[in-house]
């Protein structure tokens, strides 16, 4: 394990520091490779805190080529053995492009990931190349961006249901909601106590896992009715514990392969 970053990744899987898919600016902030303050034209300013490392020795790589479901999972699977310390899949339009980076704890792990390079994920085959520090810079200052982070946004109230992002509205609703972004120590109490004013059940509640038990920060809760299920969204990023959880509307079908997933 990385302990001197408390990164997200380690050899033997997800440390209690992130969690997969965890939020950019949370990362940014907790983590001594970034900083992020705004600029003078109103963007946002990444500041290296590596200690001067080489461009040549950044343990970073990009991968091209990757399926349109990828998930930070399955990269975490592809690189097995290797220690992550952060994981970017890239996004334009909230539309998954098919590339990602991925920073190792050390330049030696990045040259054994390079050896992957047009090994299959799924049925396609992936490029795995090293890149320059920057490239990998200038892709999480643009996620960013698109995220709207405010560096002060812990003194700030949680966005409002009317800044939730068009399409949740427009998804198909059911009584199942899909909360991402939680922390690895959560409990279905804390879940439970997230949603007391929905009267939701203990079991139907259900803590997504890989098959090695680890979390993966994502659950499934399934409501009275559709109708209850569409108003708990305005708990949308609302906090448990230190992080902001996202909800998504989610089905049946999607939460019975996540708890099948978690039982393998």
């Amino acid at each position: 394990m990385y302990g001197s970053r408390g990164g997200m990744y380690g050899s033997g899987g997800l440390s209690d520091g992130y969690e997969i898919g965890s939020k950019r600016p949370r990362m940014m902030e907790s983590d001594p490779y970034f900083a992020v303050s705004s600029g003078s034209s109103g963007g946002y300013k990444l500041h290296d805190h590596t200690g001067g490392l080489p461009p040549t020795t950044f343990p970073v790589v990009r991968l091209r080529g990757l399926p349109y479901n990828c998930t930070e999972v399955d990269i975490f699977k592809f690189f097995s053995g290797l220690e992550i310390v952060d994981m970017l899949l890239v996004n334009k339009n909230g539309r998954f492009l098919g590339e990602a980076f991925v920073v190792f704890t050390r330049p030696m792990h990045a040259d054994y990931a390079v050896q992957k390079n047009r090994q299959n994920m799924g049925r396609r085959y992936v490029e795995v190349f090293k890149c320059k520090k920057q490239d990998y810079y200038n892709a999480v200052a643009a996620e960013v961006e698109s995220e709207g982070f405010d560096p002060n946004y812990h003194d700030r109230p949680a966005p409002s249901r009317s800044k939730k992002p068009k399409d949740k509205d427009q998804m198909e609703y059911t009584q199942i909601l899909k909360l991402r972004g939680l922390p690895f120590t959560v409990k279905k109490s804390d879940i439970l106590n997230f949603f007391k004013n929905y009267r939701v059940a203990d079991e139907k509640v259900h803590i997504a896992c890989r098959p090695d038990g680890k979390v993966t920060g994502e659950a499934y809760v399934t409501f009275e009715s559709t109708e209850a299920a569409m108003e708990a969204m305005e708990r949308d990023r609302k906090m448990i514990g230190t992080r902001y959880v996202e909800l998504f509307p989610s089905t049946p079908d999607e939460a019975r392969r996540a708890e099948s997933r978690s039982k393998q």
